[in-house]
């Protein structure tokens, strides 16, 4: 429930504070003193859209700022934990417009987003004007308020989410049967791929070494000689470098044994004579190793050749070649397991539909009983707002499917979609003998506000919102109608917290709660105000809302009577 609004440099609102109470709240002032103003201001805060322009002359900013009741185990305390915020026994809401259009949102305040701010203010209040009359007028919005009057919004949501549960079932069957309709060319290039890249037997670092046996062919001949030449100067010629350090290695030998210091000289001599032995071996068996064969020398430049081949192909690398041929193999039996895949999507799409159609047939029943529920009551209610002889019903038109609809979306002749198998559309005939019409071609604005008035009273107790506004619920009505709306106001604030702006002093005659907007010139600058009236207060407004701006003796006493009789009896009154 509201409890408290402010509004601070809002339009021509320099700084007002309103605190709402239970029951029938009614909001009256002369034309132009601003009562729009402060729904424009409450619909803002409760999400709607801002812009620079609201904020009053020379203000830089424009705050509102809303309390509510908040109940600690309801919808809105849920969200708000959800959400990391504290949820008590009361909700604070603050917005602070801004001239650079870098508008904030306070939540019990923390900084908050728009789109917390939306959801919360979703089940907190509701505003029934302008706004309220277009949606009304919008047939997609039928289907909603059809299901939320039939309790039936739980299992739409049921139907919504085994909708959005088959449509990936769906792509994925569509996309498996391309797949499978490319399955031979696509085999036949991967199976390819597959026995060229086997065929080549390629080993990692095989690259490597042909090169370097490559480079060793190619350089054969003078790796001999040179391997040859070095032989024969390290022992196979006279005077070489083996016998030479022999004859050195007999002179130290002797020259230790008469100086020991001498000792280590002689072992290092005996040691080079040794590795020199060593090497001239290694490199005698290098020689002998050493291939003149031309068609070797073709062999290696033939594999080197296929190996760049599929290097191109395949990969940088072999490394790269061979993790190629491995993802091959996981395609191939991928593609094999195709048809695996498409019966197990088929079967679960079996499944999802069955299910699906079953939901969309128990909310085609469900729909067409909320209907003519809604219809009997519609007409009652309208019956009690002097719109006797009012026709209403609720014409269902069924979702054809189209040459592209999936068999799983279908179901006897219908295509199924998210809200089900057919759209609703709120059919009314004002006058007998008038045939029935969308409710959109309405021309009667008097006749509109009273519809949203009854569907208003109908839904009270479904509606996710325990405070509800009415702006422009006297439009193009008056008299004994006035009185009527104003009783059904009265009734429907039994249940709900009612914030009602009037201009007609039969409705405003049923409040619980009477404020008066007034506004005035003050240094050049006009400004708004707000009064809740007393009982003479309330004589005197009601009198100037019956007569006009010259309130005489007669219209006081219109008022006083208008006062005193009794109201009707509102829901938990003894």
């Amino acid at each position: 429930m509201l409890r408290e609004i402010a509004i601070k440099n809002f339009a021509i609102i320099d700084d007002l504070r309103i605190n709402f109470e239970k029951g029938l709240n009614i909001i009256s002032g002369e034309t132009g003193a601003g009562k729009s103003i402060i729904i424009t201001a409450l619909g803002t805060l409760l999400g709607g859209r801002a812009d620079a322009s609201m904020i009053r002359t020379d203000a830089d900013t424009a705050e509102l700022e809303a309390l509510f009741d908040m109940d600690t185990a309801g919808p809105v305390a849920q969200i708000l934990k959800d959400q990391g915020h504290e949820a008590g026994e009361e909700l604070i809401l603050r917005r602070i417009l801004s001239k650079n259009n870098r508008h904030r949102v306070y939540i019990n305040g923390r900084l908050a987003t728009m789109q917390l701010l939306s959801r919360l203010t979703d089940n907190l209040a509701g505003i029934s004007g302008q706004h309220e009359h277009q949606r009304l007028l919008k047939e997609s919005e039928h289907l909603r308020i059809l299901d939320q009057f039939g309790g039936i919004l739980s299992l739409r949501s049921a139907l919504s989410e085994c909708y959005r549960e088959i449509k990936p079932l769906i792509q994925d069957l569509e996309s498996q049967r391309e797949q499978k309709s490319r399955q031979t060319e696509r085999l036949d290039l991967l199976g390819f791929q597959k026995q060229e890249i086997e065929a080549a037997d390629l080993s990692p670092g095989e690259e490597k070494s042909i090169k370097q046996a490559l480079k060793r062919l190619k350089n054969a001949e003078s790796l001999y000689q040179t391997v040859g030449g070095a032989i024969e100067e390290l022992y196979n010629r006279e005077g070489a470098v083996a016998e030479r350090l022999k004859s050195v290695h007999k002179d130290i030998e002797k020259a230790a044994a008469i100086d020991s210091d001498l000792s280590q000289a002689d072992g290092d001599l005996s040691d080079a004579a040794i590795r020199i032995e060593e090497t001239v071996e290694h490199l005698r068996r290098y020689a002998d190793g050493i291939e003149f064969d031309p068609q070797k020398l073709e062999e290696y430049e033939s594999r080197l050749d296929t190996i760049n081949r599929l290097k191109r192909k395949y990969g940088g690398s072999i490394e790269e070649i061979l993790e190629y041929r491995d993802e091959i193999k996981s395609q191939l039996a991928e593609i094999e397991n195709i048809d695996d895949k498409i019966s197990r999507t088929e079967a679960a799409l079996a499944e999802t539909s069955k299910r699906l159609c079953s939901l969309a047939s128990e909310l085609y029943e469900k729909r067409r009983a909320a209907a003519e529920d809604l219809a009997e009551k519609m007409e009652a209610e309208l019956r009690s707002l002097k719109m006797a002889d009012t026709r209403f019903s609720a014409s269902f038109r069924e979702n054809r499917p189209g040459p592209d609809t999936p068999k799983w979306l279908c179901m006897d002749g219908k295509a199924v979609t998210e809200q089900g198998t057919e759209q609703v559309v709120f059919m009314i005939s004002p006058n007998p003998g008038e045939s029935p019409k969308p409710l959109s071609k309405i021309a009667s604005g008097g006749e509109l506000s009273r519809v949203i008035l009854a569907l208003k009273a109908i839904l009270a107790d479904t509606e996710p919102v325990e405070t509800v506004v009415f702006d422009e619920v006297d439009a193009g009505i008056g008299g004994e109608v006035a009185e009527v709306v104003g009783k059904k106001l009265a009734n429907l604030a039994g249940c709900n917290q009612i914030i009602c702006i009037t201009h007609l002093a039969q409705i405003a005659r049923f409040g619980d709660h009477h404020f008066r907007i007034t506004k005035a010139v003050c240094h050049g600058r006009t400004a708004t105000r707000i009064d809740r009236l007393d009982e003479s207060g309330r004589i005197e407004e009601t009198a100037r809302m019956i007569g006009g701006e010259e309130i005489t003796e007669t219209t006081l006493a219109h008022a006083k009577e208008m006062l005193r009789s009794p109201g009707p009896e509102k829901p938990g009154q003894n």
